[in-house]
């Protein structure tokens, strides 16, 4: 696997201070990409056992909150086959951390497994990640005012809360910039 770009204090792309890794190679090709270039799965640097230790101290001060996953497309096969054995570290290491996921899949296909992205890493890979932010980017739905998605069709998913309920359950929708008490549905 290859990686774009690791980012040591993002607030972007999740709740409070996290470290993003964003992978390379996706087959979704959204219009309206913010970074196409990590379409390419050769694109930037190879994820090694140096660059896992890399973001593992990263993730180590109190004040970083979590690892969050994106691309390019995490839930690629071969993107998702190298990412579950360093998110089992990150989770072994640092479980009061949280792991968000940016996928442009929906979740109700990951699962499937007639899938073609599903593989044998998606549904360990899936239960190690507290946050999934999934669905495509549409160009067409495009919303600067969502929190931590790009168009509204994207929905930001609490993996642990679906798993405990065995329904899916959203995290609640507030605008940027906004009380954390406004809720949009």
């Amino acid at each position: 696997m290859y990686y774009g770009n690791i980012k040591d204090c993002d607030i972007a792309d999740g709740e409070g201070v996290r470290v993003t890794l964003f992978v390379s190679g996706c087959t979704n090709r959204c219009e309206g990409c913010f970074q196409p270039q990590t379409w390419d799965f050769s694109y930037g640097r190879p994820f090694t056992a140096e660059t896992e230790e890399r973001i593992l101290e990263m993730l180590a001060p109190s004040y970083i909150n979590g690892l969050t996953l994106l691309g390019g497309e995490p839930f690629e096969p071969e993107n998702q086959r190298a990412l579950l054995p360093f998110v089992r570290r990150v989770r072994e290491t640092y479980p009061q951390k949280t792991v968000w996921c940016f996928t442009g899949f929906v979740l109700e296909r990951l699962v499937d497994p007639a899938f073609p992205k599903h593989c044998e890493a998606t549904e360990e890979l899936l239960g190690l990640i507290d946050v999934l932010v999934d669905g495509p980017f549409i160009l067409a739905k495009k919303n600067l005012a969502l929190r931590f998605r790009g168009s509204e069709n994207q929905r930001l998913i609490d993996l642990r809360a679906t798993r405990e309920k065995g329904e899916l359950v959203l995290l609640p929708d507030r605008r940027r910039g906004g009380s954390s008490g406004e809720n949009f549905s």
